[in-house]
C-alpha cells in the first residue's frame, strides 16, 4: 500500500503536468478502462456488487472533476496533500461526532495536526479560497469512494471482477462526462498529449487495483492510512519535476498533514 501511495502521486503529477488537466484525467481513465474491457470476458460479472459500481462511479465523476479544478488554480505540492489528507480527517469527525466513537488522546492529536496542516497551507497563500474549496471536495470524494469500493468489492464474486469492472465503468463515465462539460473540446485535447496519459492509465491499474485487492483482504481504514505516504512523493515530484517553490512552511504543513493522518488511524 505505501508503493500504491506513490504510483498515486505519479499518477497525480502526470495529470497536473498536462496542458488540459481535464483532458489528461480523460485520457487517464479512458487508457484505464482500454486495457481492462478484453478482461471482462474472463472474470465473473460483479453479480451483488452493481450498486456499489454505480455508486463508485457517480462519487469519482464527482471528485475528478474538483480534482482537475484545484489543479488549475493551485501548485500540485499544495493541492494534493489537502485532497489525500482531507478523507482520514472527515471519517474521523464523522465516526466521533455523528457516530459517537471514542477518541484516544492520540487521536484528537492527530485531527488537531492535521487540521492545522490544512490551515497552515490555506493561510500561507499556497491555496486561495477556491483551490482549497475544490481540494476538500476532492478529499471528502475520496474517502466516500474508499468505503463504497472497500464494500463493494467484499461483495463482488472476486476482487478481480470488481477491479475489472470498476476500471471499465469508471474510465466510460469520466471520457463521457469530460466531453460533455468541454462539449468535445477534450477529445481534441486528448490526442495531443495521449502518451504520458497513457502511462499514467496503466499506472493507476497498478496503484488502484492494488488498493482494490487490500481492501479485499483487511480493514479499510489502516489500510487507506497507508496510502497517505504518497503526500511525501508529491512534495518531491512538484519540487524537482514540476519546478514549485516548496518552502519551509509548506513542507511543514505536508508534514503535519501526513502525521495528522497517521495519529488519526493509530491503534
Amino acid at each position: 500500500m505505501v508503493a500504491s501511495g506513490s504510483f498515486h502521486a505519479v499518477v497525480n503529477a502526470i495529470v497536473k503536468a498536462g496542458r488540459s488537466k481535464m483532458a489528461a484525467r480523460a485520457a487517464t481513465d479512458g487508457t484505464s478502462a482500454i486495457l481492462l474491457l478484453p478482461a471482462t470476458l474472463l472474470v465473473p460479472a460483479p453479480a451483488g456488487a452493481w450498486p456499489y459500481l454505480a455508486a463508485s462511479a457517480a462519487i469519482h465523476g464527482v471528485y475528478l472533476v474538483a480534482l482537475v479544478r484545484a489543479y488549475e488554480r493551485a501548485d500540485f505540492s499544495a493541492a494534493y496533500p489537502v485532497l489525500r489528507g482531507v478523507a482520514p480527517l472527515i471519517t474521523a469527525l464523522v465516526t466521533l461526532g455523528w457516530l459517537g466513537e471514542h477518541a484516544t488522546p492520540v487521536q484528537v492529536a492527530g485531527i488537531a495536526l492535521l487540521g492545522g496542516g490544512i490551515v497552515g497551507l490555506a493561510i500561507g497563500r499556497h491555496l486561495d479560497p477556491a483551490a482549497l474549496g475544490w481540494a476538500l471536495l476532492s478529499g471528502t470524494c475520496t474517502a466516500c469512494y474508499t468505503v463504497v469500493d472497500a464494500m463493494g468489492v467484499r461483495a463482488a464474486p472476486s476482487a478481480a471482477s470488481y477491479i475489472v469492472y470498476d476500471f471499465a465503468l469508471m474510465g466510460t463515465l469520466v471520457v463521457a462526462l469530460f466531453a460533455l462539460l468541454s462539449r468535445g473540446q477534450v477529445f481534441a485535447d486528448m490526442r495531443a498529449q495521449w502518451r504520458p496519459s497513457a502511462i499514467a492509465g496503466a499506472l493507476s491499474i497498478v496503484t488502484y487495483g492494488a488498493a482494490l485487492y487490500a481492501f479485499s483482504l483487511g480493514p479499510t481504514a489502516p489500510l487507506a492510512a497507508l496510502r497517505e505516504t504518497g503526500m511525501v512523493t508529491a512534495l518531491l515530484i512538484g519540487f524537482l519535476f514540476l519546478g514549485e517553490r516548496v518552502t519551509p512552511r509548506r513542507a511543514a504543513a505536508v508534514c503535519a498533514i501526513l502525521g495528522g493522518a497517521a495519529l488519526i488511524l493509530w491503534r
